[in-house]
């Protein structure tokens, strides 16, 4: 299958999505393990054509990438927090780099509102949490200042299918 994009040039507009790939996505979101052979049979067409359909969604963007959903408290990684950061008028894509290169970052979002940035972070324990609050985000010239939510429990919502 075609790999997804990074973050190289821009990309089209994408093509409209029938209910035949929006039934590919849910089944893929369900278990992204699924052989193309299953996903013919499940939505009632050729290998090839579901071979097609998949490799279309990946080099459209439409899907990013394949993954595993991990419990990262078994995995090690036992403190959760989203962190809201307030940050530099206009310098979103510097403090966004930065943010990548972030030991236990798993998503970064500009968002509107009170705040500027929300990013959740796994990290194995609460004081591997301070150090990348005091040490690493308040070292980013950028952010003016940060709260941390500490997440008490979380589950990720199974997509329909």
């Amino acid at each position: 299958m075609a790999e997804p994009p990074e973050h190289g040039p821009a990309l089209s507009p994408p093509r409209p999505l029938d209910a035949i790939d929006q039934d590919i996505l849910r089944m893929l979101q369900a278990d992204g393990r699924a052989s193309i052979r299953s996903v013919a049979e499940r939505v009632h067409v050729s290998r090839a054509n579901a071979y097609a359909r998949i490799n279309r969604l990946i080099e459209d963007g439409v899907i990013r990438g394949f993954g595993a959903r991990v419990n990262h408290e078994r995995a090690g990684k036992g403190t959760s927090a989203y962190i809201t950061l307030k940050i530099v008028q206009n310098s979103w894509r510097t403090v966004r780099d930065q943010l990548r290169q972030l030991s236990g970052a798993a998503h970064i979002a500009l968002v509107g509102g009170d705040y500027d940035v929300l990013l959740l972070v796994h990290t194995s324990d609460n004081r591997a949490l301070r150090e990348v609050v005091l040490t690493k985000l308040q070292a980013i010239p950028e952010v003016l200042s940060t709260r941390t939510l500490l997440v008490f429990e979380e589950e990720d919502v199974e997509p329909e299918g």
